[in-house]
């Protein structure tokens, strides 16, 4: 049978004692009488093998070794006093550790407005945010490394029976184009055959089929083959291209909110296609961390 330490009561009579100095003083403070105080606190000392308490007729005072104990002890009972409401708030999802990859285009859309809100809802949970393409967030989520995951669907047909899939937004595409190719405002529409002729700066096809998928069929409508210039893995990389003039690229409305000099974002004159993006988790794993989040994107996704 092992050897267990002293338990807490033991510490919560030697903190008693040693801030009254006194055994009688401290058996009143705990409701109980002296005699059982002084056995418990001889006990705590031969398990210890260590005297904690000099004692005098008159006086009781601490040894170098219970001085230098109590402090710990103290932030030990503080510690454990807080335990009960650790444990409801960790029932209720109100504490914790969540950890949530996204894709780039959340980043300016809908995910600041996301955060904002689980923050003040949940300001003791601990949040460990990582960018990645929705490829390798699958496969993180499979493996058990991330909670959670923003994405851009379809999710690969081994891994349907494995993760549940929540829509949250569904926003058209807009044209980002170099300034100096830009004959109007960036309110002003345009119509694909008018770049037809610039090169097209786009995700790899393996890393997000449906957005891919959706730009291809957006030049198919209008009868335009593009010529693909570039490929990039993050939204920033694929407007910093654009920005140096090196094609253009069809991106979510939301990337309005990214900036760049040399760079107008401009309606499309034509049909209405959409980047959808949504939430994963893994079925059946559903901590109260994870509840209380998917309850505030199921709240945002219906607003």
């Amino acid at each position: 049978m092992p050897n267990f330490p002293p338990d807490l009561r033991q510490w919560y009579y030697f903190a008693a004692v040693a801030e009254e100095r006194h055994f009688g003083r401290a058996a009143a403070r705990l409701s109980m009488t002296q005699p059982p105080l002084s056995q418990a606190i001889r006990s705590l000392e031969r398990e210890l093998g260590v005297e904690l308490f000099a004692r005098t007729k008159r006086a009781v005072a601490l040894t170098a070794v219970g001085e230098a104990l109590l402090p710990t002890v103290l932030k030990l009972l503080a510690a454990a006093e807080e335990l009960p409401a650790l444990a409801k708030s960790l029932a209720l999802g109100e504490t914790g550790r969540l950890s949530l990859a996204f894709v780039s285009i959340a980043d300016y859309g809908l995910l600041p407005s996301l955060l904002r809100e689980f923050g003040m809802r949940y300001p003791l949970v601990r949040l460990q945010l990582t960018e990645a393409t929705s490829d390798v967030q699958i496969e993180e989520l499979v493996a058990g490394h991330i909670d959670a995951g923003l994405i851009i669907p379809p999710l690969p047909p081994r891994y349907v029976a494995e993760l549940s899939y929540l829509p949250l937004l569904s926003e058209p595409l807009v044209l980002a184009m170099p300034s100096a190719a830009s004959t109007a405002p960036d309110d002003v529409p345009i119509h694909l055959k008018e770049v037809a002729d610039l090169p097209l700066v786009i995700f790899p096809r393996r890393l997000a089929p449906r957005f891919y998928d959706a730009i291809m069929e957006c030049y198919s409508d209008v009868g335009v083959v593009p010529h693909i210039g570039q490929e990039a893995i993050q939204m920033q990389t694929i407007v910093s291209l654009v920005s140096a003039g090196m094609g253009v690229a069809l991106v979510p409305q939301s990337l309005r909110n990214l900036r760049r000099t040399g760079v107008v974002y401009r309606p499309l004159a034509h049909g209405s296609f959409v980047v959808e993006t949504g939430l994963v988790w893994r079925k059946g794993d559903i901590g109260h961390v994870l509840a209380s989040f998917i309850n505030i994107v199921r709240t945002l996704a219906s607003a």
